[in-house]
């Protein structure tokens, strides 16, 4: 029913502090209008039910074909821009069969884009998605890999978000973390 839903999770050493200052923020932001519902979880199990609602964003998308996932940082700003660039990017070549999501971090601009072919694996959604994804996040000064890593699917695009300098420098301490070059072989830093 709306654009976005948050999950705001606080940590602090005096409970009822924190319950006082997450009062006065929702009073705030909802007497602005920026915010039209929510919900404070009263126990753990509330608590584990609003994050099993989070968490459960990827299995769904899985559930319903082929899943493209791309783990991106961009500025905070920017951050779901992406997301409605890709669906207009798909609108725009008359893909129906596809469903793009982003969720992810609000404090750090980190976003899961999961992109999902209802009718399978594609090479055809693929090429719309890549480099596009990769040039798009280059090209408003984010990264593409935010909390998951280089693995082997983005070594050979590092470069587009990383100078050559800093892959050089990953090189140097991958090398000096792992000399024998054991540990994730041909992965993270591209050779």
């Amino acid at each position: 029913d709306h654009q976005f839903y948050m999950v705001v999770e606080t940590h602090g050493s005096n409970g009822d502090h924190d319950e006082e200052k997450l009062n006065g923020f929702l009073e705030t932001v909802m007497g602005e209008g920026c915010v039209v519902d929510g919900t404070i979880a009263q126990s753990g199990k509330d608590m584990a039910e609003i994050w099993e609602c989070r968490e459960g964003i990827s299995p769904a998308m899985s559930s319903k074909g082929y899943t493209y996932k791309y783990d991106i940082s961009l500025p905070v700003p920017r951050m779901y821009d992406l997301v409605e660039d890709m669906r207009a990017r798909f609108a725009d070549t008359g893909r129906d069969d596809v469903l793009t999501h982003g969720f992810g971090h609000l404090g750090d601009g980190n976003v899961h884009m999961n992109i999902t072919s209802t009718k399978g694996f594609d090479p055809d959604v693929e090429a719309i998605i890549e480099p596009f994804v990769y040039e798009w996040t280059q090209k408003n000064r984010g990264s593409i890999s935010a909390e998951h890593g280089i693995g082997q699917m983005k070594r050979d695009v590092l470069h587009m978000t990383k100078s050559e300098t800093c892959v050089g420098l990953m090189r140097q301490l991958k090398t000096l973390m792992d000399p024998n070059g054991i540990l994730n072989p041909y992965k993270v830093v591209p050779e």
